[in-house]
């Protein structure tokens, strides 16, 4: 018989987190400032909410998060006389702000603002445990009616009630939605209404009432779900015993349930269950032999990672590497110029195409913070270099001061980079940033000696 499905995607989520605490709350674009917000998150890792008195509640999802970091300490006069007022100086801020980024994309991002009462709060961690969860950000269509539903209910205005607004912001429809439906469209694939015959596709005997029959559900599972190319004795055909379970874990009506039938309410309610899912829920997370050869694996990377649009006249962002970094990209490339002006540093755009530059330092910076939060492995940093050599001398200078002991400076002592020897796993070079780099060219008025060629 085929096994009952599990699927498990909640985390812990610690009780201080489910209680909430207290924080100054602000924007910086545009300016906002609340005092004494009183922030939570909810039994599931859903969502972060937060309210102040006399306010109504704000609601932010998780799955929107991209990053929890340590943010600097503002620098607009109007948000530092905010926190005067509330009797906190710079000094008292030092450490002390939570930066939540989140988005719909890596380029249209917004910052929120939480100040801690010390730097030693348990919040960030706490946080970026509940972001990460890849299973959570892949559950069913039913966990998501549940989503919208508990959202509606954070909503809540100052006399308990939920806004209309609040109801028209869950369901909204935006441009990702609307470039879905399209996309859809153009490929040819369903994206109308729910069909109304549904009894037709799942059953073909001609018979006309309301529910499903358990050999009925056994004949669709068998034939229409499941997957022809399965191993039998791994995957075994569904028969009547494991159909009656599935109807009686989803099916409401209890006669129904009695008589061993499911109605198009009970049949919908399986159908968007985790059981049905288009992705493979157990391959979500790590579950590959990690201790192969570098060399053997495809590795995600990412390609002029600096760009936030076109090749030509677009803008380049030190934002970018940490986005494409916390996203699970192993591999960025770093277009490297020699910068101008008169402190002469290495700058990072798209060659002669007319793009905005940023320094090669913050890159490496923005790297050194975000290389390892979601993954382990190692990291592939791709130059693309074009630097005199003083500026490759800073270069190398800045990868070694600001990368410290992650840098890859030596072969492993088992793996040394002779012909026919393989390279490290990825399990091997966890916590390590390796580069890739042209060597430079040898000096033309060198000198030839016995052993050259």
């Amino acid at each position: 018989m085929t096994k009952s499905y599990e699927f498990n995607w909640q985390k812990h989520l610690p009780e201080f987190m489910q209680e909430g605490a207290s924080f100054d709350r602000f924007d910086e674009d545009p300016y906002i400032f609340e005092p004494n917000c009183h922030m939570k998150v909810d039994e599931y890792g859903f969502f972060i909410t937060w309210k102040s008195e006399g306010k109504e509640g704000q609601v932010l999802e998780c799955s929107l998060i991209n990053s929890i970091r340590v943010g600097a300490v503002p620098k607009d006069p109007k948000i530092l006389s905010s926190f005067e007022a509330t009797g906190k100086t710079e000094a008292d801020l030092e450490g002390c702000i939570i930066c939540i980024c989140s988005g719909t994309d890596l380029v249209n991002l917004n910052f929120m603002f939480m100040v801690a009462e010390n730097p030693e709060t348990k919040w960030i961690e706490g946080l970026r445990s509940v972001i990460h969860n890849v299973k959570a950000n892949n559950v069913c269509p039913m966990t998501c009616l549940k989503k919208h539903w508990m959202r509606m209910c954070f909503l809540t205005n100052v006399n308990g009630k939920i806004p209309v607004r609040g109801i028209t912001r869950t369901f909204a429809s935006g441009k990702t939605e609307k470039g879905i439906f399209q996309a859809l469209k153009d490929l040819g694939l369903p994206s109308g209404k729910v069909r109304q015959n549904w009894k037709s596709d799942v059953s073909d005997n001609g018979n006309k009432t309301d529910y499903l029959t358990v050999d009925q559900l056994v004949s669709f599972l068998n034939e229409n779900q499941r997957d022809p190319r399965l191993n039998e004795i791994l995957f075994p055909f569904y028969d009547p015993k494991r159909a009656m379970q599935i109807i009686e874990k989803y099916e409401r009506d209890e006669d129904l349930k009695k008589k061993g039938h499911m109605s198009s309410d009970g049949f919908c309610r399986y159908l968007m269950s985790d059981e049905n899912a288009p992705v493979f829920l157990d391959r979500l997370e790590l579950y590959q032999d990690m201790d192969q050869p570098l060399a053997h694996y495809f590795i995600s990377s990412s390609h002029n990672t600096y760009l936030t649009g076109r090749q030509f006249g677009g803008k380049s962002s030190v934002e970018m590497y940490r986005q494409v970094l916390l996203s699970g990209c192993r591999c960025v490339e770093l277009d490297c110029w020699d910068g101008k002006g008169e402190d002469q540093e290495p700058i990072i755009t798209h060659g002669k195409a007319m793009c905005t530059d940023i320094l090669f330092k913050d890159v490496i910076q923005a790297i050194k913070e975000t290389a390892f939060v979601t993954s382990d492995f190692p990291v592939i940093l791709s130059f693309e270099n074009h630097c005199s050599k003083p500026q490759q001398y800073k270069m190398a200078k800045y990868c070694e001061e600001i990368f410290g002991d992650l840098l890859l400076k030596q072969p492993l002592e088992n793996y040394p980079i002779e012909p026919g020897r393989p390279l490290p796993s990825p399990s091997e070079l966890k916590r390590k940033i390796l580069i890739k780099n042209k060597r430079l060219k040898p000096e033309p008025n060198l000198p030839l000696t016995r052993t050259s060629h």
